[in-house]
């Protein structure tokens, strides 16, 4: 019977003009998203990857020079893109492409699109992510609103549950219809997408990539299933189509526009976050004064050199048999190191609880949930930005304290003649970034994707209950 009811219900979508109208131009929409997100992937790639060897060369062909002053000279590295980038581009354009890897300063990231680009470009960026979070529960309240209220009125609902059609079953059976629907819409896409993906993932992280898409499949599943439920319990609670098709509209609005943009808000009220400002303004007085603030940088130095020419017995720096500017330069890193910690720390402490509280608003609206759920697993998230910032954060600091530990031995009293050459840049490890795995976003995902189960299982329930006991027939 549930297939019977689900064919009929397919049958009359497909026939109506509405359907093949509003399938084709979000379908065809999906499409042009998804490849010019390949395109605009491909093509970040690209240049990452060449910038990045450009920055190397740049190194090892740097010349003769003091390690330090090599230190300075630095380069940059570039955050690989991932290999869902194409469909959901998330926080990527907003926290930047690359980072500067220098001596004294854990630099932010830099070549953001979103803030090169001019307000208008950036509304007008239309992303697969987007379509599917946005648009397609809209064309679902528009294929499902009538299902039930149209059927009450002309009448066909009383007759279908007067010749015994269970309400389970019709629910069920208009549910399925819907749905198959939409796979008309669905399929192609998803076929496009597994093309991109088998394009983007060298051999190596192939698994690693369909199993993300494969989540990701899962979770907009879910998500589409949450408002073909809310419809179906709209229409069967509703006396006419146009009751229905109003409220289901105030619902969209509400849950697609409004409450994710006031949980944002509410996220950063709770939880703010200095300016840029601030933030360097409080990084210098602290390498300034010292954490605590009674610790000014002079005395440091003038403390380690004490400490320095103890260890080695001798009474005047020119005797130490190192160069103390090394030593020094080090220290300075090592303790650079704890200033940047406390405030990195605490800015990504802030963030963190920011985007709990984003999350948690999957309680009030199933947008939240996928928005939250999509990036992780695409690797376009915060996390996923922290997680290459640290990593390169660490790879910046063994590579200073490489240089100053090389200063350190070059002891000729001559301070030009204390340099090294292209050899020794050459020899110098690259950075070689390991991204985390599907499991470890899997397991940051858990509360979205628990939300997005319980949307999805709520709207079914709540559609059953409502043809159990429509209010008119």
């Amino acid at each position: 019977m549930i297939r019977r009811i689900a064919g009929k219900e397919r049958t009359e979508m497909t026939r109506d003009g509405r359907y093949r109208l509003a399938a084709g131009l979000v379908g065809g929409l999906l499409l042009v998203a998804l490849a010019l997100g390949v395109l605009e992937s491909r093509s970040v790639r690209a240049e990452a990857e060449r910038a990045e060897e450009a920055s190397w060369t740049q190194w090892v062909e740097q010349g003769s020079k003091n390690p330090h002053s090599a230190a300075h000279f630095a380069l940059y590295t570039y955050r690989p893109a991932s290999a869902l980038a194409f469909a959901e581009p998330g926080v990527t354009p907003y926290t930047g492409l690359a980072v500067w890897l220098e001596a004294h300063y854990q630099n932010e990231f830099a070549f953001r699109p979103a803030r090169d680009a001019a307000g208008v470009g950036r509304l007008g960026q239309v992303t697969a992510a987007t379509v599917l979070q946005v648009l397609l529960p809209l064309v679902i309240v528009l294929l499902a609103f009538g299902a039930f209220a149209s059927e009450r009125e002309r009448g066909t609902l009383r007759q279908a549950l007067a010749q015994g059609v269970r309400p389970r079953d019709l629910a069920l059976g208009k549910a399925l219809g819907v749905a198959q629907a939409l796979a008309v819409v669905l399929v192609p896409a998803v076929v496009v997408g597994a093309g991109a993906l088998l394009l983007a993932s060298g051999s190596a992280a192939l698994g690693d990539g369909l199993a993300r898409f494969a989540l990701l499949a899962l979770a907009y599943g879910l998500y589409l299933a949450a408002f073909v439920g809310v419809a179906l319990a709209a229409s069967a609670r509703s006396r006419t189509g146009r009751g229905a098709l109003v409220g289901l509209l105030a619902f969209w609005a509400l849950a697609v526009l409004v409450l994710p943009r006031v949980a944002t808000d509410a996220a950063r009220t709770a939880y703010p976050t200095p300016s840029t400002t601030a933030f360097w303004t409080a990084v210098g007085d602290d390498l300034a004064d010292g954490i605590d603030g009674h610790d000014p940088s002079d005395e440091r130095a003038e403390r380690l050199l004490q400490e320095t020419m103890e260890d080695y017995g001798v009474s005047a720096i020119e005797d130490l048999p190192v160069n103390f500017s090394g030593i020094a330069l080090q220290a300075s890193e090592a303790y650079g190191n704890q200033v940047y910690e406390k405030h990195y720390g605490a800015l990504w402490a802030q963030v963190e609880r920011q985007n709990r509280v984003q999350a948690l608003a999957g309680l009030v609206t199933p947008l939240m949930a996928v928005r939250a759920t999509s990036m992780g697993l695409a690797g376009t998230d915060f996390a996923a930005h922290r997680h290459f910032a640290e990593a390169a954060e660490t790879y910046r600091r063994d590579f200073v304290e490489v240089l100053n530990a090389d200063l350190a031995t070059l002891t000729d009293p001559v301070f030009n003649r204390n340099t090294r050459g292209r050899d020794f840049w050459a020899s110098l490890d690259r950075f070689a970034y390991v991204p985390p795995s599907a499991g470890w976003a899997a397991q940051r995902q858990a509360l979205p994707l628990g939300l997005l189960a319980l949307w999805a299982l709520g709207g079914l329930v709540a559609a059953v209950a409502a043809a159990r006991r429509p209010r008119f027939l």
